[in-house]
């Protein structure tokens, strides 16, 4: 397989007819829509690879005004299923992509409203290939009935020997083309085997001469003549194979532009043999009634490059499988008792099916995801689910997966390339010509980055609802615990305690949540990581018996190094805060903090963290809803008192964050305080205080 340099119109120039949006026909005359199309196997989740061929293909064909069209390729009866199609197609519309023509996904949409995506179909479908039998059926007889395709009846067996023999001579194997077989010529003989129930796959009769793929990436690649076999276009159940169905649908179904990854690279001679020896029918599900004597169009062609890890190995499903099999012989390596029976009864599989994992006989990505769940691994993330699922924003997953292989070409003001857009900007800037033919390289660490930034500056009304939406999909019983069963928020009331099952918390204080995670929250996880401390009972916190011992039991930290120490504890300091806390409540005892500190958080902040006096006549106001003022106001609450008694704000804040969170990492206190309110706040130090003091 030989390839040029030069490349052909699949981008910023126009394709053969030379007009935007349009490509010529087979007779070279007539115009026709630009028509990409994405077609997954239905086998498992999608891949993130599968996710860019996708994003190519629908930002090409919506910058030149095309259709960008779904197919299932589920000829694959022993692996493919409804479950794998309908979740290929909701992270397709999670990602963001909406499609023209396909099976229609009825989901409702992220504001609440239903949606039905493909609904404006062409009348080109099925767009299932299990339910497009018929048609190829009738090709086959077409091919057959023009001496282009035969009947062959070597069992696995006869073929797997005659490869054998083959390769103990250092030779390529190839199939050999029956002697009775002519190219033109139909084998009578053989159909009526055929005809009568015998086992059989039908092969095409290839071409003698070279076969030349024009690809709009890689340039113009050749094979040699003897290069391509008779390969099989119908399997022996009865299904074509993926050769023969991908070019029937791309000519019935109008593709003109075929974006794909460059390991299917290897197949496009076949495709592009079979384009030239296929004539339209009158009708498409009936060879009887004759060819139309037009020949079949080849599509645009452009191979992609590979997506591989930073280590340059291809990125894989398998990955998962890797990392599990890592952990598990590294573990059997320390702990003898840790057998494959024993992972087997743990993760509740048959033991051979983990011997032979451990072994590396089997890559079973059940057996990876059960080990990961029971033992606490991360694997890494390989399919579009597993980014959903770690809480990625589909518009950063799309952003970061157009980079691999596609640069823009703009520059930021500051010179360097422009990297963070939208979907939109590539739907407009989108060109073939600037992707590249070199592999490309998965950077996990560069992703979680663009994640981080964009949740790091998007406003806090809209990281709830984007954090509230994930919750319900990944953590419905987190998402439950802040705002109950039936509802999406709470009311504006200034601080109540809340966040059991039956007291959501209110909206003021789903902001304070956000406010307490947002910073440190590199995806929607993070975010549930950090608010464990409010979720659970206040009766069911957990100590950490480390932090008890130093913080509590220990000597409190003094002001200053030159400061003599206190000869307090933590506890001696816990009883001071509770006081404290017990004199911030509200007056009328409503479970809420006193107003004053709201003004409180709102006016400047000096070094020792207290507010600063205002210049008199110079008063502050806060605007409706701000939540931001109360956190302030505790934490300057907290600065006050270790002020007064001559102690570190450490001093005072560690022993309340172990109190109230079990432990001393938690987000700042004057959120957590807020949060939780005074009654909830009040109870765990009380609690505490009882377990620890004396």
């Amino acid at each position: 397989m030989n390839t040029d340099s030069k490349r052909t119109g699949l981008g910023g120039e126009q394709p053969a007819a030379g007009v935007e949006g349009a490509a010529m026909d087979a007779g070279g005359g007539a115009v026709r829509p630009i028509v990409t199309r994405f077609a997954p196997s239905p086998t498992g989740h999608l891949h993130v690879g599968g996710a860019r061929t996708a994003l190519f293909c629908w930002a090409f064909a919506r910058r030149l005004g095309g259709r960008f069209m779904i197919r299932i390729e589920d000829t694959d009866q022993a692996r493919s299923s409804d479950e794998s199609a309908r979740g290929i197609l909701e992270d397709l519309a999670w990602l963001g992509l909406s499609w023209d023509d396909g099976p229609v996904l009825k989901r409702t949409g992220a504001g609440g409203e239903a949606e039905a995506i493909g609904a404006g179909s062409r009348a080109v479908g099925p767009y299932f290939q299990a339910q497009r039998l018929a048609i190829y059926n009738a090709y086959i007889e077409h091919l057959v009935g023009a001496g282009l395709a035969y009947p062959a009846f070597e069992s696995g067996a006869e073929l797997e020997a005659r490869r054998k023999a083959v390769v103990a001579l250092k030779q390529t194997y190839r199939y050999q083309r029956p002697a009775d077989i002519v190219p033109g010529v139909v084998s009578e003989a053989r159909w009526a085997r055929a005809r009568a129930g015998e086992s059989h796959v039908v092969r095409f009769v290839s071409p003698a001469g070279e076969v030349l793929v024009k690809d709009s990436v890689l340039g113009d690649v050749r094979i040699a003549a003897g290069e391509l076999d008779d390969f099989v276009v119908r399997k022996a159940d009865g299904f074509p194979t993926y050769h023969f169905a991908v070019v029937i649908d791309d000519e019935l179904m109008g593709v003109t532009h075929v974006l794909r990854a460059q390991e299917h690279l290897i197949n496009t001679p076949k495709h592009v043999a079979l384009q030239a020896g296929l004539t339209r029918l009158i009708d498409d599900a009936d060879a009887s009634k004759g060819s139309t004597g037009v020949r079949f169009t080849t599509p645009v062609y452009g191979h992609l490059p590979l997506i591989c890890n930073p280590d340059g190995s291809k990125m894989s499903k398998r990955d998962k499988a890797k990392a599990a099999r890592k952990f598990l012989k590294d573990q059997m390596g320390k702990d003898a008792g840790l057998t494959a029976a024993a992972v087997a009864a743990k993760i509740k599989l048959d033991e051979k099916m983990v011997a032979d994992f451990v072994a590396g006989e089997i890559d079973a990505v059940e057996v990876a995801t059960a080990v990961a769940g029971a033992y606490g691994l991360s694997l890494p993330e390989i399919d579009v689910w597993d980014y959903r699922a770690s809480g990625y924003l589909p518009g950063v997953v799309m952003n970061y997966l157009s980079l691999l292989g596609w640069s823009t070409g703009q520059k930021n003001a500051d010179g360097t390339d422009v990297d963070r857009f939208e979907l939109g900007f590539i739907a407009a800037n989108f060109s073939v010509e600037r992707i590249g033919k070199k592999e490309a390289r998965f950077d996990r660490a560069k992703l979680l980055a663009f994640n981080a930034d964009v949740l790091g500056k998007m406003p806090d009304e809209e990281f709830l609802r984007t954090w509230l939406r994930w919750l319900a999909v990944h953590e419905p019983s987190v998402h439950r615990g802040l705002v109950g069963a039936d509802r999406a928020g709470g009311g504006k009331d200034g601080g109540a305690g809340g966040g059991s099952a039956s007291t959501p918390f209110t909206h003021e204080q789903l902001l304070w949540l956000v406010q307490a995670v947002k910073p440190r929250a590199k995806t929607l996880a993070d975010g549930q990581r950090a608010i464990g401390f409010a979720l659970v009972d206040d009766g069911a916190v957990v100590f950490d018996v480390g932090a008890v011992a130093k913080v509590l039991r220990g000597a409190s930290a003094p002001a200053s190094k030159d400061a003599a120490p206190s000869g307090r504890t933590g506890l001696d300091v816990l009883r001071l805060a509770a006081a404290e806390l017990r004199g911030a409540q509200s007056p009328d005892q409503s479970g809420h903090w006193k107003s004053e500190l709201i003004e409180m958080g709102s006016l400047p902040v000096g070094p020792a963290g207290l507010p600063v006096s205002l210049p008199a006549g110079v008063s502050v106001s806060l605007p409706a809803g701000l939540p931001a003022g109360l956190p302030a106001g505790l934490d300057s609450l907290i600065a006050g008192l270790a002020q007064r008694e001559g102690l570190a704000i450490g001093g005072v804040a560690q022993p309340l964050r172990v109190a109230l969170c079990g432990s001393t990492v938690s987000p700042g206190l004057g959120h957590c305080l807020a949060i939780l309110g005074p009654a909830r706040a009040l109870a765990r130090v009380a609690r505490c205080l009882k377990e620890f003091d004396g």
